[in-house]
């Protein structure tokens, strides 16, 4: 169910400093008798609404290692805690709450894939709604996860909400096309198309090694999907990265799209599949300019962050702190 966040709520999420203003003390919330949330974003004159989906149980069935439950809070402290300056305003936005499925994510057994593949799909309904909600409220959806089966979700709601087909620019180590099994981290796209929510795909800086053959020939037997590779973009060089920017844009920026980002592409960075060899920090806060700036630009989820992989007390800070420069690279990229 949503859970949402009042202005008390907030207080506790905020580091207040004498003589300065952190974001978190002018953004919105819902009132104390939400009776009615659409009207209330509806009235609202913020331009993003932040939420979270913090569970791990799409990627636990796709085998992968849990704790991507763990990035959403402190990414909204972090967030919540800069500084309201002359780039960004807090009254530009409104942070709704979370998908609570805390208690399903702790109880959850991975062996057990008919519950897991039931969760997945409650989280796909409920997610798709809340999508759909923020941008009939004509707001822009700033989802932080949870895991990437949650693309499902956002891609199902944008379609609704447009009514029609959407497209989507994926930055991502992995295509997550795998098949139309049980739900997981790993098909949420496969659905996605399967469905006809999805019209163009484009996978940014897929690995080789992680990407099986039957889904390079699937890609290649549709063109209404593309992509370039990692080893391309930052191995061989055969390709620069500015301009496949321009080529991805060029691709998906005839619709409404949505903007997703796979922590774990980012080198050492703490994640459900953390990776040795990957895109730079620098690099994916360019990406995210980049598209964020497009008037088409129709929502971003961020996921994958596990800051409980590490066994070190400052990764969930880091992890946090990192998501809020994307977070507010999005937010400024669309006042552009």
């Amino acid at each position: 169910m949503l859970r949402t966040f009042s202005e008390h709520d907030i207080k506790n999420f905020v580091s207040l400093r004498q003589g300065e203003t952190k974001i978190g003390e002018l953004i919105h919330t819902v009132s104390n008798n939400n009776n009615n949330i659409s009207e209330e974003l509806k009235k609202s004159s913020a331009k993003f609404v932040i939420f979270g989906v913090p569970e791990d149980i799409g990627v636990k069935m796709n085998y992968g290692n849990g704790g991507a439950h763990t990035a959403f809070t402190p990414a909204l402290k972090a967030f919540l805690s800069t500084q309201e300056n002359q780039f960004i305003s807090g009254k530009d936005i409104f942070v709704l709450g979370y998908l609570d499925y805390l208690e399903d994510v702790s109880d959850f057994d991975k062996n057990d894939r008919e519950i897991g593949d039931l969760l997945v799909k409650s989280i796909d309904k409920k997610l798709s709604e809340v999508i759909k909600m923020i941008i009939d409220a004509n707001k822009t959806p700033i989802v932080i996860g949870g895991g990437h089966n949650n693309s499902y979700g956002n891609l199902k709601g944008l379609s609704e909400a447009k009514k029609q087909p959407i497209n989507v620019v994926n930055l991502d180590a992995h295509t997550d096309l795998r098949q139309l099994e049980e739900r997981h981290s790993g098909n949420g796209f496969s659905y996605a198309i399967e469905h006809k929510y999805l019209e163009k795909y484009f996978m940014f800086g897929l690995h080789e090694n992680y990407t099986p053959q039957y889904i390079f020939d699937y890609i290649h037997n549709n063109s209404k999907i593309d992509y370039n590779t990692y080893e391309d973009l930052e191995v061989y060089k055969s390709i620069s990265f500015d301009n496949e920017l321009e080529r991805t844009a060029n691709f998906i920026q005839d619709q409404p799209f949505g903007i997703e980002i796979d922590l774990d592409c980012i080198q050492n960075f703490p994640s459900s599949a953390m990776t040795s060899s990957g895109f730079s920090p620098l690099q994916a806060r360019q990406f995210v300019h980049y598209f964020g700036k497009n008037p088409n630009a129709s929502y971003i989820h961020i996921c994958e962050g596990a800051p409980s992989v590490m066994n070190d007390e400052t990764a969930a800070g880091q992890v946090g702190k990192f998501i809020s420069y994307l977070i507010s690279d999005f937010i400024k990229a669309q006042g552009k």
